[in-house]
Order: C-alpha cells, then sequence, then structure tokens
C-alpha cells in the first residue's frame, strides 16, 4: 500500500508521522512545493524508524509528482491560512487554484485514489475536489467532522473525568465555528446518554467550546493546530487502508441525505477500502434539522465563491 501527503507543513507532517507509526502502509510521500522541506522531513522521520519500530518506508519530493505514482490514498493538506485582513473570497480564490492544480497532478499518476482533503476552506475544497476530478463521489472525503467530534469527545471527557475513548459524540454540519452542529442529545458514554450527568448550562458550555475550539488554539498558540488535525487525517487513512469501515464524521458530497443535494457537508459515514461507503441516517428533531440547514446554507454561500473565480 502506499500514501501520499501534499503539504509538508506542520499538519501534513503530523499526519504522515501518525501514518508511519501506525504501520498501515509499505511506502509513504511526503511532497511540498518549497525546496528541500518535504525531503528534510521525511529523513527526520525516517531517522525515528529504529527507535519506534516501524518499517514504513518515507521518501520526500519537491513537487515531483510522478514519485507519488500508484497512491492508493493521498491526503490534501496544502493551502495558505487565513492572514490578518483576508477576505473569505481571497482565501477561497488562492487555496482553490492550489487544491485543483495537486489534485490533477495527483491523478495523472495515480487515477484510482481516494482523496482526502484537510486544506481549508475544507467543505468547499472538498466540493472543488469532487466538481473538479470527476471522481466518484466515494473516492472524495473531507476530513472536518473527523477533527471536530474528537474536539466534541475532549470537551465532554473535561466535564464528565472521563476517558474520551469511551465516549460517542458526533458533530455534523460545516467544519467552521459557525457551522458545525454537536450533536450533545446523541452522545453517550459507554451507552449511556451523557445527558444523564450534564445540566443544561454545562451542555450548553461544552457545545459553545467545541464550536469555538480550533480558534480557540489558534489564538493560544498563534497559530493553526495540527496535532489533532494530523492524527485525524491518519486515522481515516488507516480506516481505508485496513478496510475497518469505522463511523467517523466526514464532509461527503450528499444526494438528498439529510435534505441536501449537490454539497458536501459533514455526516455520519463508514469508511473503508471503497472510501466512505455508507451515509448513517440520525432522527434529527425539528431544531436540529434547522441547524443543519442554516449550516448547508452558509457552506454554499461560500461555495458560491468558486463560480466567481
Amino acid at each position: 500500500m502506499k500514501v501520499t501527503v501534499v503539504g509538508a507543513g506542520a499538519v501534513g507532517a503530523t499526519c504522515a508521522d501518525n501514518i508511519a507509526r501506525s504501520a498501515v502502509c509499505q511506502e509513504l510521500v511526503l511532497l511540498d512545493i518549497k525546496e528541500g522541506l518535504a525531503e528534510g522531513k521525511a529523513q527526520d522521520m525516517m531517522q525515528t524508524a529504529a527507535l519506534l519500530g516501524f518499517d514504513t518506508r518515507i521518501t520526500g519530493s519537491t513537487n515531483d509528482y510522478s514519485k507519488t505514482a500508484g497512491s492508493d490514498v493521498v491526503v490534501i493538506t496544502s493551502g495558505i491560512p487565513r492572514k490578518p485582513g483576508m477576505t473569505r473570497e481571497e482565501l477561497i480564490g488562492t487555496n482553490a487554484g492550489i487544491v485543483k492544480g495537486v489534485c490533477e497532478n495527483l491523478l495523472k499518476h495515480s487515477p484510482d485514489a481516494i482523496v482526502i482533503v484537510i486544506s481549508n476552506p475544507m467543505d468547499t475544497m472538498t466540493y472543488l475536489a469532487l466538481q473538479s476530478t470527476g471522481l466518484p463521489k466515494h473516492r472524495i472525503i473531507g476530513m472536518g467532522g473527523t477533527l471536530d467530534s474528537s474536539r466534541f469527545k475532549y470537551q465532554l471527557s473535561l466535564r464528565l473525568g472521563c476517558s474520551p475513548a469511551d465516549l460517542n459524540a458526533v458533530v455534523i454540519g460545516g467544519h467552521g465555528d459557525t457551522t458545525m452542529i454537536p450533536l450533545i442529545r446523541f452522545a453517550t458514554w459507554n451507552s449511556i446518554p451523557v445527558t444523564s450527568f450534564l445540566s443544561a448550562e454545562q451542555q450548553q458550555q461544552i457545545v459553545a467550546d467545541t464550536m469555538v475550539g480550533g480558534a480557540t488554539l489558534t489564538k493560544l498558540i498563534g497559530t493553526s493546530a495540527w496535532y489533532a488535525p494530523g492524527a485525524a487525517g491518519a486515522a481515516l487513512v488507516a480506516s481505508i487502508l485496513r478496510d475497518e469501515k469505522k463511523l467517523f464524521t466526514c464532509c461527503v458530497s450528499l444526494d438528498g441525505e439529510y435534505g441536501q443535494k449537490d454539497i458536501c457537508l459533514g455526516v455520519p459515514v463508514t469508511i473503508g477500502r471503497n472510501g466512505w461507503e455508507r451515509i448513517l441516517p440520525m432522527d434529527l428533531n425539528e431544531e436540529e434539522k434547522a441547524l443543519f440547514a442554516k449550516s448547508a446554507e452558509a457552506v454554499r454561500s461560500m461555495n458560491d465563491v468558486l463560480k466567481t473565480l
């Protein structure tokens, strides 16, 4: 098995490191546009192999897509973060060109690859990847909800004093501070509803803290997070290559599910060897349905920017 991670920045390198350690593939290519960056980080990671006991062969490449040939999965992290004074149109315009070019180059050499999109704005970049490549929709996966759900479990574990691994909790909708929907009504602690242990005020605070999880980290460390986003991408890669059929929230193409069409948005899906394989329905109440529709409207307005490029 072979995996390519495009973008050797903090998120891409962390994702690659997690993939190598999990030993889910024999070969991993780290690619970046900056001269020597991917090669250097690949060598650094390979020098941990004897210490950590993995056999994944990691190579770096400066923009040479021929080295990515035959990849089973490609993870796209490339793009620029939003800078002070930058409009969302400017961010989308810049990253759209990057993501579209990356997809075209990757698929020349790996036409059967499954694509995982981490680049922001993630919902719009996932939609762009689907539209520009013409790939079957099951082979295009946006990572966002996987990360948001992990952050939701973290917030719940702080209040409950429990292991995050014992929690089941999902965040649906867009990957943004105002578009994500942490479904606390469905969250359980080893099958017991978490609402049994939390007051209404505590539940509201957990939801609010989850929604600003990314912004909180940016304020604390001065840049976007990388450990959890990288780990989320690696978890999806592992579920694909091992055909684990694990349930994640991912940004995928909807065709009537949850009342939406012609959009990529976060919903619960199973992830296996064919990419995302099944969308699981959830019995949303009227308030949750309205929030999902509002989230879809916001994401559509961002997608509309693509038409002006």
